[in-house]
Protein backbone atom coordinates (compact mmCIF):
# COMPACT_ATOMS: atom_id res chain seq x y z
CA UNK A 1 0.00 0.00 0.00
CA UNK A 2 1.12 3.36 -1.02
CA UNK A 3 2.04 6.02 1.58
CA UNK A 4 -0.68 8.75 2.12
CA UNK A 5 1.66 11.07 1.81
CA UNK A 6 3.93 11.51 -2.04
CA UNK A 7 7.66 11.99 -2.39
CA UNK A 8 7.21 15.41 -3.29
CA UNK A 9 6.15 16.08 0.11
CA UNK A 10 9.69 15.40 1.63
CA UNK A 11 11.98 17.77 2.52
CA UNK A 12 15.61 17.09 3.72
CA UNK A 13 17.23 19.85 6.26
CA UNK A 14 20.75 18.97 5.82
CA UNK A 15 24.96 20.19 6.12
CA UNK A 16 26.64 19.24 3.16
CA UNK A 17 29.38 17.25 5.12
CA UNK A 18 27.46 15.52 6.96
CA UNK A 19 28.09 11.43 6.89
CA UNK A 20 24.67 11.63 8.33
CA UNK A 21 22.72 13.65 6.33
CA UNK A 22 24.42 11.79 3.67
CA UNK A 23 23.12 8.75 4.55
CA UNK A 24 19.37 9.62 4.22
CA UNK A 25 20.57 11.28 0.55
CA UNK A 26 21.99 7.63 -0.49
CA UNK A 27 18.62 6.41 0.65
CA UNK A 28 16.57 8.90 -1.25
CA UNK A 29 18.48 8.53 -4.26
CA UNK A 30 18.23 4.62 -3.78
CA UNK A 31 14.76 4.76 -3.84
CA UNK A 32 14.54 7.62 -6.57
CA UNK A 33 11.93 9.74 -4.44
CA UNK A 34 11.95 13.03 -5.07
CA UNK A 35 12.73 15.97 -2.19
CA UNK A 36 13.60 19.53 -1.35
CA UNK A 37 17.33 20.33 -0.16
CA UNK A 38 17.52 22.79 2.10
CA UNK A 39 21.62 23.18 3.22
CA UNK A 40 21.97 24.15 7.34
CA UNK A 41 25.12 26.26 7.76
CA UNK A 42 25.78 24.61 11.03
CA UNK A 43 29.07 26.96 11.27
CA UNK A 44 27.14 30.23 11.35
CA UNK A 45 24.62 28.69 13.09
CA UNK A 46 21.29 26.42 13.62
CA UNK A 47 18.20 28.16 11.43
CA UNK A 48 15.04 28.29 13.61
CA UNK A 49 13.31 25.99 11.26
CA UNK A 50 16.13 23.53 12.47
CA UNK A 51 15.44 23.86 16.11
CA UNK A 52 11.57 23.47 15.87
CA UNK A 53 12.12 20.44 13.87
CA UNK A 54 14.71 19.15 16.20
CA UNK A 55 13.96 20.34 19.51
CA UNK A 56 15.71 17.65 21.46
CA UNK A 57 18.89 17.29 20.04
CA UNK A 58 18.65 20.13 17.37
CA UNK A 59 20.74 18.30 14.97
CA UNK A 60 20.64 17.82 11.15
CA UNK A 61 19.78 15.69 9.34
CA UNK A 62 15.93 16.20 9.76
CA UNK A 63 13.44 14.77 7.21
CA UNK A 64 10.11 17.01 6.79
CA UNK A 65 7.35 13.90 5.43
CA UNK A 66 4.49 16.39 4.83
CA UNK A 67 5.55 19.01 7.70
CA UNK A 68 5.98 15.96 9.90
CA UNK A 69 9.88 16.18 11.22
CA UNK A 70 11.41 12.62 11.62
CA UNK A 71 14.75 12.81 13.07
CA UNK A 72 18.13 10.98 13.25
CA UNK A 73 19.79 8.89 10.25
CA UNK A 74 19.36 5.79 10.80
CA UNK A 75 15.84 6.18 12.37
CA UNK A 76 15.19 8.33 8.80
CA UNK A 77 16.48 5.42 6.95
CA UNK A 78 14.43 2.79 8.28
CA UNK A 79 11.10 5.55 7.72
CA UNK A 80 11.49 5.86 4.47
CA UNK A 81 11.66 1.75 3.83
CA UNK A 82 8.01 2.15 5.60
CA UNK A 83 6.84 4.62 4.14
CA UNK A 84 7.62 3.82 1.01
CA UNK A 85 7.31 0.07 0.84
CA UNK A 86 6.88 0.23 -3.39
CA UNK A 87 10.44 1.19 -3.66
CA UNK A 88 13.71 -0.76 -3.04
CA UNK A 89 14.12 -1.40 0.41
CA UNK A 90 17.49 -0.91 2.33
CA UNK A 91 16.66 -3.48 4.87
CA UNK A 92 15.84 -7.47 4.22
CA UNK A 93 12.95 -8.95 5.04
CA UNK A 94 14.10 -11.73 6.83
CA UNK A 95 13.36 -10.63 10.81
CA UNK A 96 16.94 -12.53 11.49
CA UNK A 97 19.28 -10.45 8.93
CA UNK A 98 17.22 -7.21 9.51
CA UNK A 99 17.95 -7.51 13.27
CA UNK A 100 21.28 -7.88 12.44
CA UNK A 101 21.83 -4.97 9.42
CA UNK A 102 20.10 -2.60 12.48
CA UNK A 103 23.14 -4.55 15.14
CA UNK A 104 26.09 -3.53 12.26
CA UNK A 105 24.54 0.37 11.58
CA UNK A 106 24.11 1.08 15.10
CA UNK A 107 27.88 -0.71 15.89
CA UNK A 108 28.85 2.17 12.75
CA UNK A 109 26.61 4.70 14.47
CA UNK A 110 28.55 4.12 18.31
CA UNK A 111 31.82 3.89 16.89
CA UNK A 112 33.49 5.68 13.37
CA UNK A 113 32.62 9.18 14.33
CA UNK A 114 33.42 9.27 17.07
CA UNK A 115 36.74 7.62 17.04
CA UNK A 116 37.66 9.51 13.91
CA UNK A 117 36.60 12.97 15.38
CA UNK A 118 39.19 11.67 18.16
CA UNK A 119 41.61 10.98 15.68
CA UNK A 120 41.93 14.71 14.78
CA UNK A 121 40.97 16.47 17.16
CA UNK A 122 43.83 15.02 20.19
CA UNK A 123 47.43 14.64 20.25
CA UNK A 124 49.65 12.33 21.76
CA UNK A 125 48.81 9.28 23.95
CA UNK A 126 44.64 10.14 23.64
CA UNK A 127 45.26 10.22 19.78
CA UNK A 128 47.34 7.11 19.72
CA UNK A 129 44.05 5.19 21.71
CA UNK A 130 41.75 6.87 19.39
CA UNK A 131 43.86 5.35 16.42
CA UNK A 132 44.46 2.09 17.83
CA UNK A 133 40.81 1.99 18.06
CA UNK A 134 39.80 2.80 14.65
CA UNK A 135 42.17 0.16 13.78
CA UNK A 136 40.05 -2.37 15.93
CA UNK A 137 36.94 -1.07 14.51
CA UNK A 138 38.08 -1.35 10.77
CA UNK A 139 39.02 -5.08 11.67
CA UNK A 140 35.70 -6.02 13.30
CA UNK A 141 33.50 -4.57 9.98
CA UNK A 142 36.26 -6.20 7.94
CA UNK A 143 35.46 -9.31 9.33
CA UNK A 144 31.17 -8.53 9.50
CA UNK A 145 31.87 -8.19 5.80
CA UNK A 146 33.74 -11.16 4.99
CA UNK A 147 34.06 -11.87 1.16
CA UNK A 148 30.73 -10.58 0.26
CA UNK A 149 30.48 -7.58 -2.31
CA UNK A 150 28.03 -5.22 0.19
CA UNK A 151 27.52 -5.33 3.73
CA UNK A 152 24.24 -6.82 2.49
CA UNK A 153 25.13 -9.87 1.68
CA UNK A 154 22.23 -11.94 -0.75
CA UNK A 155 20.16 -8.27 -0.24
CA UNK A 156 23.30 -6.26 -2.43
CA UNK A 157 23.50 -2.82 -1.31
CA UNK A 158 21.40 -2.09 1.86
CA UNK A 159 21.37 -0.51 5.27
CA UNK A 160 24.45 -0.85 6.47
CA UNK A 161 26.35 0.22 3.24
CA UNK A 162 24.25 2.89 3.50
CA UNK A 163 25.31 4.33 7.16
CA UNK A 164 28.81 3.33 6.70
CA UNK A 165 29.82 4.86 2.72
CA UNK A 166 29.18 8.28 3.90
CA UNK A 167 32.57 7.45 6.22
CA UNK A 168 34.46 6.61 3.04
CA UNK A 169 35.64 9.99 2.08
CA UNK A 170 37.16 10.45 5.65
CA UNK A 171 39.56 7.77 5.44
CA UNK A 172 41.91 9.96 3.99
CA UNK A 173 41.73 11.75 7.07
CA UNK A 174 41.88 8.91 9.38
CA UNK A 175 45.11 7.84 7.36
CA UNK A 176 46.62 10.80 7.52
CA UNK A 177 46.27 12.11 11.10
CA UNK A 178 46.27 8.23 12.50
CA UNK A 179 49.33 7.48 10.42
CA UNK A 180 48.36 4.55 8.74
CA UNK A 181 46.22 3.29 5.61
CA UNK A 182 42.96 1.20 5.19
CA UNK A 183 44.16 -0.79 2.69
CA UNK A 184 47.09 -2.20 4.44
CA UNK A 185 44.88 -2.36 7.97
CA UNK A 186 41.67 -3.83 6.40
CA UNK A 187 42.18 -4.41 3.14
CA UNK A 188 38.52 -5.69 2.18
CA UNK A 189 37.02 -2.73 3.82
CA UNK A 190 39.21 -0.80 1.16
CA UNK A 191 38.19 -2.92 -1.75
CA UNK A 192 34.33 -2.29 -0.51
CA UNK A 193 35.19 1.26 -0.40
CA UNK A 194 35.79 1.58 -3.82
CA UNK A 195 33.22 -0.44 -4.88
CA UNK A 196 30.95 1.48 -2.83
CA UNK A 197 31.72 4.70 -4.31
CA UNK A 198 31.34 3.79 -7.81
CA UNK A 199 27.27 3.16 -7.25
CA UNK A 200 25.25 5.86 -8.36
CA UNK A 201 23.31 6.86 -5.32
CA UNK A 202 26.61 6.45 -3.37
CA UNK A 203 28.65 8.98 -5.77
CA UNK A 204 26.29 11.35 -6.10
CA UNK A 205 25.66 12.00 -2.55
CA UNK A 206 29.47 12.55 -1.28
CA UNK A 207 32.34 14.55 -1.44
CA UNK A 208 35.66 13.87 -2.17
CA UNK A 209 38.26 13.15 0.35
CA UNK A 210 40.32 16.30 -0.04
CA UNK A 211 37.02 18.81 0.33
CA UNK A 212 36.47 16.41 3.82
CA UNK A 213 40.17 16.80 5.04
CA UNK A 214 39.57 20.87 4.26
CA UNK A 215 36.57 20.77 6.33
CA UNK A 216 38.25 19.27 8.97
CA UNK A 217 40.94 21.87 8.53
CA UNK A 218 38.19 24.61 8.89
CA UNK A 219 36.78 22.93 12.03
CA UNK A 220 40.47 22.71 13.92
CA UNK A 221 40.97 26.61 13.30
CA UNK A 222 37.28 27.31 14.86
CA UNK A 223 38.09 25.09 18.13
CA UNK A 224 41.88 26.59 18.05
CA UNK A 225 43.60 23.22 17.69
CA UNK A 226 46.68 23.23 15.61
Amino acid sequence: MASEKSSSDLTLLDFWVSPFGQRVRIALAEKNLPYEYVEEDLLAGKSERLLQSNPVHKKIPVLLHGGKPVNESLIIVQYLDEAFPDTPSLLPSDPYARAQARFWADYVDKKVYDCGTRLWKLKGEPQAQARAEMLEILKTLETELGDKEFFGGEHGFGFVDAAFAPFTPWFMSYEKYGEFKVAEVAPKIAAWAERVGKRESVAKSLYSPDKVYDHIGVLKKKYGIE
